[in-house]
């Protein structure tokens, strides 16, 4: 149940207290546990934390991929089991490294245990760290903490105060009074001084009207020859129809190669571009680029002026999506979704410049890793001034899938205090301060356009600071040190 409550913690809204309540839940359970139990559980708890939080993935694999219905539920089960040995692995360490120790010691080493874990699922194998449990916390009194120690700093924070609550309450620790006060006392304590921590690293720097286009194409129609032009009419349409100064249509908004594009609609290419001629108006748009010789990316490309100037490739690629790892393409063959293996663009890549604002762009997922989009703010002077983001999530269907996108979005705007425009073809297309207050939504699965008044941010967060140098080495180095208390103890 614990684990469950970690991926109803998550979405449609953010239930920071749930979230506390799971994490308390796997730490009472923990008391009194040998290596090989304390593995089990922490594996069994992470396995229904992650099944909660991405069954979606099914839909994908059956719907879309036409995968059959018993062997898409056992690939998300494989994929939910692999990654939970992170969290059980790291338990079974802090089981080693001593069990039977004071309260305090216990809800340190099991913060220690906690961030390691969140931190090897977000790193190994490209990482997949999507349902962390700091993504619960944006409207809760730990999210004050985001400039400053990021979303799995918040996570270490949640599981110090669900596990100080545990210890204190465990009959099977053997404690005084004053210890368990002490361990309770320092959950209450996080709680209550999280909220000041907070402050405004950053300054105004001018605004910028956006309009987000959301086109809401069935992902199973989305690459039909035959529906594609009146799609794609709608959405030279919509260009021509905007007077906003940026434009920003989604992730492949334009699902085919300019070649391919231009053998289906002679001239449409052409036209897109030509349209902002004179016009003062810019445009963002996703579309694939490349050929068989030099390759094929996820791409953004920035027109204005009549001439494309600018182009951004997807740097984090998606497994089994964008790229198919070693050993498995015996499994993407059984799908029928269009897979292929897309180049990498570089890990740090100029910001798009439009009315006196610096854009970064990312692609879908792209905005899950706030590690990779630091390195865009390692020079403060040339640093992005707004994030945007521009996605396709048709593939998962009207699910909570969505909802939590969006909150990782609001998670990143905390953490570099940057507000973020949304272009997605099924939402969420969305408008968010640099506070991560929603500021307009489109309502999902819907067509249309949303204009908003941004404002740009100058200046630089302390986790923007640190993590464009060291990425996660800090918070790695910080899990260890709490493991350590428990690995100095067993020593003694």
């Amino acid at each position: 149940m614990g684990g469950l409550a970690q991926a109803g913690a998550l979405a449609p809204e953010p239930r920071w207290w749930l979230q506390l309540a799971g994490a308390a839940v796997l730490c009472w359970q923990l008391q009194g546990r040998g290596v090989r139990a304390a593995f089990a559980l922490g594996w069994a708890f992470s396995f229904a934390w992650l099944c909660g939080a991405v069954w979606w993935l099914f839909i994908s694999l059956h719907r879309y991929g036409q995968l059959e219905a018993v062997l898409a539920a056992a690939a998300v089960a494989a994929l939910s089991a692999a990654l939970a040995v992170y969290l059980g692995g790291a338990m079974a360490l802090r089981a080693w490294l001593g069990s039977r120790r004071g309260p305090m010691a216990q809800s340190l080493s099991f913060a220690g245990a906690w961030l390691l874990a969140e931190l090897a699922r977000a790193a190994w194998f490209t990482g997949f760290p999507w349902g962390a449990s700091g993504y619960a916390h944006l409207d809760g009194p730990l999210i004050g903490t985001a400039p400053w120690i990021g979303v799995y700093g918040i996570g270490a924070l949640a599981a110090l105060v669900g596990g100080g609550v545990a210890c204190a309450a465990a009959p099977r620790i053997a404690s005084t009074s004053n210890q368990r006060a002490m361990a309770a006392g320092l959950a209450a304590g996080i709680l209550a001084l999280a909220p000041w921590t907070y402050r405004d690293f950053t300054l105004p720097a001018g605004d910028l009207v956006v309009e987000l286009v959301q086109t809401d194409i069935a992902q199973d129609e989305k690459f039909a020859a035959e529906r594609m032009p009146h799609a794609l009419a709608w959405l030279g349409q919509a260009l021509r129809a905007s007077d906003a100064p940026l434009v920003i249509a989604p992730e492949t908004a334009i699902p085919l190669l300019p070649q391919q594009l231009e053998d289906l609609l002679p001239g449409y290419w052409r036209s897109f571009i030509s349209s902002t001629s004179g016009s003062g108006r810019a445009v963002l748009v996703g579309a694939p680029l490349g050929d068989f010789q030099r390759g094929y990316t996820n791409s953004v490309l920035g027109i204005s002026l009549g001439t494309v100037g600018y182009r951004y490739d997807k740097s984090h690629l998606v497994p089994f999506g964008e790229f198919i790892p070693p050993g498995f393409r015996w499994f993407t063959e059984a799908l029928g979704i269009p897979l292929g293996d897309f180049a990498r663009g570089a890990a740090t890549q100029p910001s798009f410049k439009v009315g006196g604002q610096r854009i970064a762009p990312t692609i879908c997922y792209e905005d899950l890793f706030g590690e990779d989009l630091s390195a865009r703010f390692s020079d403060p002077h040339n640093a992005p001034t707004l994030l945007a983001n521009v996605s396709n999530i048709g593939w998962f269907g009207n699910t909570v899938a969505i909802d939590q996108h969006l909150h990782i979005s609001r998670m990143r705007t905390m953490e570099f205090q940057r507000a973020m425009v949304r272009a997605t073809n099924t939402g969420a297309t969305a408008a968010i301060d640099h506070h991560g207050q929603v500021l307009s939504r489109l309502p999902a699965h819907t067509r249309g356009t949303l204009r908003q008044r941004v404002v740009g941010r100058s200046g630089i967060t302390p986790y923007a600071t640190w993590s464009s140098q060291g990425g996660l080495w800090p918070l790695w180095g910080a899990a260890l040190a709490l493991l350590l208390v428990a690995a100095v103890r067993r020593r003694r």
